[in-house]
């Protein structure tokens, strides 16, 4: 990560030079690329007026797909050959169990056995985009908006078809209205839970994206105060501060992973159990 910021503050010494106050080339490091690794061109596709290009965060899910599989296969296998698996299957148990029983069952508590392999997607999916933009020359998938609403998207339809299911479309929408409520206000208290439903989803996208997006582009400023103050005497602070937020990444990385997947339990345990 510090390797590619240098590379990333080096080439845009020329922006920096005419003015100071220019921080485009932070936003041109951050943002999405039709270039991998800022090298290999990737197809830019366009359907029926849609772009449907592959982008370098496309190509990054793509490789936490494959690190996944391939982890959890072995994984899977694993367990044919010892009930007690080792190295990367026991970490990988390590989680499984804590997002069971950490978050799952305490959230959702009856029933959260439909939800599991759910919340154990979207953990690890999070996790390992936030651990690939960590390395160098990687980009993070998660600190792209498009992603975190997608997933965020998912998580709304995953909670309304788990309080539907198990209440009933009628009943699992009357449920939204608390009890007590004077009639004419019902119909304003509907409008209310239905936007709080709206906005529940548009929270998880936006704390994601502002969290693994914010850390970048600390990193990215450290490292340009020296170009922009163009003096020695600030490159040990910087480095010393970018490597702090680098180290704190990734405590973020996980804790992202967690508070996602924690609020998507807890927004689904709500509409599972209206009555509790």
């Amino acid at each position: 990560m510090i390797t590619e910021t240098i590379k990333a503050v080096s080439d845009s010494l020329q922006v920096v030079e005419h003015g100071a106050e220019d921080t485009s080339w932070i936003v041109h490091h951050i943002l999405d690329s039709h270039e991998l690794f800022g090298i290999i061109p990737l197809p830019e596709i366009h359907l029926f007026g849609l772009d449907m290009s592959i982008t370098q965060h496309v190509v990054m899910m793509w490789l936490a797909l494959i690190i996944l599989v391939i982890a959890f296969t072995k994984t899977a296998k694993s367990y044919k050959i010892s009930r007690a698996p080792k190295g990367v299957a026991n970490f990988l148990e390590v989680l499984v169990l804590f997002v069971k029983d950490e978050i799952a069952k305490p959230t959702i508590g009856k029933g959260y056995e439909m939800f599991l392999p759910y919340l154990l997607t979207v953990f690890f999916f999070i996790l390992t985009c936030n651990f690939l933009g960590l390395i160098p020359f990687m980009a993070t998938a998660s600190s792209n908006i498009s992603v975190t609403a997608s997933l965020a998207i998912i998580s709304f339809f995953v909670v309304q078809i788990g309080g539907v299911i198990k209440n009933g479309f009628f009943g699992y929408f009357k449920g939204l209205i608390p009890h007590g409520v004077p009639t004419w206000l019902l119909p304003i208290m509907f409008v209310v839970e239905l936007l709080g439903l709206v906005t529940k989803p548009f929270a998880l996208a936006i704390r994601l994206f502002a969290n693994m997006s914010a850390g970048h582009i600390v990193i990215l400023a450290l490292i340009g105060l020296i170009f922009i103050l163009k003096t020695f005497i600030v490159v040990p602070v910087s480095i010393a501060f970018a490597l702090f937020i680098y180290l704190l990444e990734i405590l973020v990385a996980l804790i992202q992973a967690y508070i996602f997947t924690m609020l998507s339990s807890l927004f689904i345990g709500m509409a599972v159990h209206q009555d509790h």
